[in-house]
């Protein structure tokens, strides 16, 4: 009899990747245990569960920088899921680590984040009794709150990477009891989220004339390229050559090109994430997402009742039902609750 798919699979993983991957046969498993698919490893599984999953397809109505922006280009969280995922996997494919892995890691990294990207974070971390955590929620959905409230019981290794992808303002590379993913792939979605992030923001920022291509820093440019696939191109291929150099020990970066990347990030946390929602516009999002919150709490037989899991408090379920909302949701939803109908009378 001949072996099946997933087995021949894994062996070439074993013959094939570096000594430093996480093999799919050497998981750390599941919450709940479960029979091993014919054909998939474990990752891959996990990536197609995340794909095919509700909060999954929600990102591409959720904000990422630019609220509500008209035009048809700009990044929305979903788009900038795919980019931080292939950037990722072009990482783990040059390093033979676990490609799978890696893009399971990607694809669930941002599904807790709020709608109106960074300011409906913000918003709800102001409300929530403890504070409200993007990556933590986004935990939180794929453990208790996607297939019906029964979750997508994922590996250990694919959680571990969805929970330490952030970094805020933090270090990109932090000792493993500072956070750190504990696997490779882990820590290469990590630094591609900012890689991403701080490329295709500065792309979104001058097509929104928020800024032009001249105010980008010139020691930035003079490390990292001038243009968009040049510092894309610059970041991947020093992350590649730093992390071999140094064996694969950890994920890491050159000092002169990690700098150029901060420096990049600085200058987007001045030039354009505190411009790119105008004080009024952040008010409105803070009054929208808020009004809906506190109406949620109390009337939560309305609209709690059906989704609240054993075991939690009604804040902890409106919180979820608020953070899974997209953009246009929340816009309706306020609009029906809070602005009077229109209405005709024959």
């Amino acid at each position: 009899m001949s072996k099946p798919i997933r087995q021949l699979t894994e062996e070439q993983e074993t013959r094939e990747l570096a000594a430093e991957a996480v093999l799919s046969s050497q998981t750390r498993g599941r919450v709940r245990a479960e029979p091993e698919c014919p054909i998939r490893t474990t990752f891959q599984r996990d990536r197609d569960r995340i794909l095919h999953s509700k909060s999954f397809r929600r990102l591409k109505h959720k904000t990422q920088v630019f609220l509500a922006p008209e035009g048809d280009h700009y990044r929305t969280r979903l788009t900038h899921t795919l980019e931080v995922t292939q950037i990722a996997r072009t990482i783990s494919r040059a390093l033979r680590l676990n490609e799978d892995l890696t893009e399971a890691i990607g694809l669930g990294h941002d599904l807790g984040h709020t709608p109106f990207g960074h300011a409906g974070e913000a918003i709800l971390n102001e409300i929530v009794p403890g504070g409200f955590r993007h990556y933590e929620q986004s935990l939180r959905v794929v453990d208790k709150l996607e297939a019906d409230g029964s979750g997508l019981n994922l590996t250990w290794e694919v959680r571990d990477g969805i929970l330490k992808h952030s970094k805020g303002t933090g270090a990109v590379f932090t000792k493993q009891d500072q956070g750190r993913p504990a696997t490779l792939e882990g820590q290469v979605v990590r630094v591609s989220d900012i890689i991403a992030y701080v490329n295709h923001d500065v792309d979104d920022a001058i097509r929104s004339g928020l800024i032009a291509g001249a105010d980008v820093p010139k020691e930035v440019i003079e490390v990292l390229g001038d243009s968009h696939s040049k510092r894309i191109n610059t970041l991947v291929s020093d992350v590649v050559h730093s992390s071999l150099n140094e064996g694969l020990q950890s994920i890491t970066m050159s000092a002169p090109v990690l700098k150029g990347m901060l420096d990049l990030r600085q200058f987007l946390y001045q030039s354009v994430y505190s411009l790119s929602i105008p004080k009024q516009e952040f008010r409105k999002a803070k009054k929208i997402l808020s009004d809906l919150y506190y109406f949620l709490l109390e009337n939560q037989e309305q609209f709690l009742s059906r989704s609240r899991q054993a075991g939690d408090t009604v804040e902890q379920t409106a919180t979820d039902f608020a953070a899974g909302m997209t953009d246009r949701f929340a816009l309706n939803l306020y609009g029906k609750l809070f602005l009077p109908q229109s209405w005709n009378q024959f």
